[in-house]
């Protein structure tokens, strides 16, 4: 039986010779991987990108064997994000996170929508770095390590032993950049590199440790462009 569905290709790698193995993250909230045959040809490589959203077919014929996919893109396109160096480089950053976040499986209700969503801005919103910042919590949630910042509107502080809010500074606090969220038309260095220290923090000490993980070098590289482009302002 062959069903139609939709998705986004989060994961490929070569295998063989044309052959692609790809990850997919489905609307149904799950993982579907397997392997497109003649995935590198020069038609069908246009197809099985990274970042792109599919309708897709999975036939399975040999259970010692993974199954096969084929696809077709469909919407949203990222033509409007290829040149984009800041945009680019945060929708490879998305797409390394739900690779280390959600296992074939596993169903995290709301996972896709909230990809999907984030991806859409990035594609068609100027001042979209918020959004991004507001998923990376909201991944945090997701996956069962919530931070809810907005009932701590008057804690200044951040606690990154401890893990939660203070009204006093101590040596292990952070400021927290609740400007960060409050005001979407200023977008600093401090705000956004005290974010990224404790999505980081949590992100690493609840999801990462337990897997022997480390953060994925796309995220890395996303935040230092971004770091770099506002410390030189």
């Amino acid at each position: 039986m062959t069903d139609k569905l939709k998705g986004l290709i989060f994961y490929s790698k070569n295998i063989k010779d044309n052959d692609l193995f790809i990850k997919i993250l489905s609307s149904k909230d799950e993982v579907n991987q397997g392997i497109v045959y003649g995935g590198n040809s020069s038609k069908k490589k246009l197809i099985y990108q990274k970042g792109y959203f599919i309708d897709y077919s999975i036939k399975k014929k040999n259970e010692n064997f993974p199954p096969a996919i084929s696809a077709e893109i469909s919407r949203p396109y990222l033509s409007k994000i290829i040149d984009d160096k800041y945009k680019l480089h945060a929708l490879l950053s998305v797409l390394s996170l739900i690779n280390i976040s959600i296992v074939e499986g596993q169903i995290i209700k709301g996972f896709y929508n909230s990809v999907y969503k984030l991806i859409v801005i990035i594609i068609n919103e100027n001042r979209w770095i918020i959004y991004y910042c507001e998923w990376l919590f909201n991944l945090l949630q997701l996956i069962g390590y919530q931070i809810d910042y907005k009932k701590y509107l008057e804690s200044k502080y951040y606690d990154l032993v401890n893990q939660n809010f203070l009204y006093e500074p101590n040596a292990n606090t952070i400021e927290f950049p609740h400007n960060l969220f409050n005001n979407r038309k200023k977008l600093s260095y401090k705000n956004l590199n005290a974010f990224f220290t404790i999505f980081e923090n949590i992100f690493t000490k609840n999801h990462l440790d337990n897997m022997n993980y480390r953060m994925p070098i796309y995220f890395i590289n996303f935040k230092k462009i971004i770091l770099n482009t506002l410390q030189n302002l």
